[in-house]
């Protein structure tokens, strides 16, 4: 028997037994005006300056709707049901996440995995999340010369998402593009003030091109 195996056996057991996350407003997802799903997905956030001042400029919206995974799932069980519909009820799909050894948060690809299944978002069956569109939001430590060939890095940061823009190509979403936090860690009061009015503004252009 795989570990593998084991490991989904598991998490199926204790999700039975787990109760179901807090469900979010009545009517949040559902309504009409709350066309954006902003998934955040941070182990620590609340250590995050960069990430909290997003997030703020992001909570104060009344069309977003915020769900944060770390906070939901810190077991790493998730309802994959509830997911789906959470998907369902926007027409964009941000994820809000630092940059962690060139790639997303466990929990954030263990979202995916598990959420974004065959026949559901992908396949011959799989057309919930077709013509909706996803915007990645991504802080990083490096500063933006980093990012690039010749840099420490090699690789710029639209090379690191390939696999966030190849799964929003599979399943039928607009790519848009991403917006990126470089320096996060040594932002200063004044910078981060700048990132957080570059946010509202991304997130103003993303929302009126996904309304009907």
């Amino acid at each position: 028997m795989s570990l593998g195996f084991i490991r989904k056996w598991r998490r199926r057991r204790a999700r039975r037994r787990q109760p179901a996350p807090p469900a979010p407003p009545p009517n949040a997802a559902r309504d009409p005006s709350r066309c954006a799903l902003l998934v955040i997905a941070h182990p620590a956030l609340h250590r995050s300056r960069a990430n909290t001042a997003l997030l703020e400029a992001a909570e104060a919206r009344p069309d977003i709707t915020i769900h944060d995974l770390y906070q939901n799932y810190a077991d790493f069980l998730i309802d994959v049901e509830a997911e789906q519909q959470r998907l369902i009820d926007h027409r964009l799909i941000i994820l809000q996440f630092p940059m962690y050894w060139y790639s997303a948060p466990a929990l954030l690809k263990e979202w995916l995995d598990m959420v974004w299944l065959h026949g559901f978002a992908h396949g011959q069956q799989g057309t919930r999340l077709r013509g909706k569109t996803m915007l990645a939001a991504v802080t990083a430590g490096g500063d933006a010369g980093a990012y690039r060939p010749g840099g420490i890095n090699r690789f710029s940061m639209a090379e690191f998402l390939r696999p966030l823009e190849a799964t929003a190509h599979l399943c039928g979403l607009t790519w848009a593009e991403p917006f990126i936090v470089h320096d996060s860690i040594q932002l200063t009061e004044a910078s981060r003030r700048d990132a957080t009015r570059a946010y509202s503004a991304r997130l103003n252009e993303a929302i009126a091109a996904s309304r009907p």
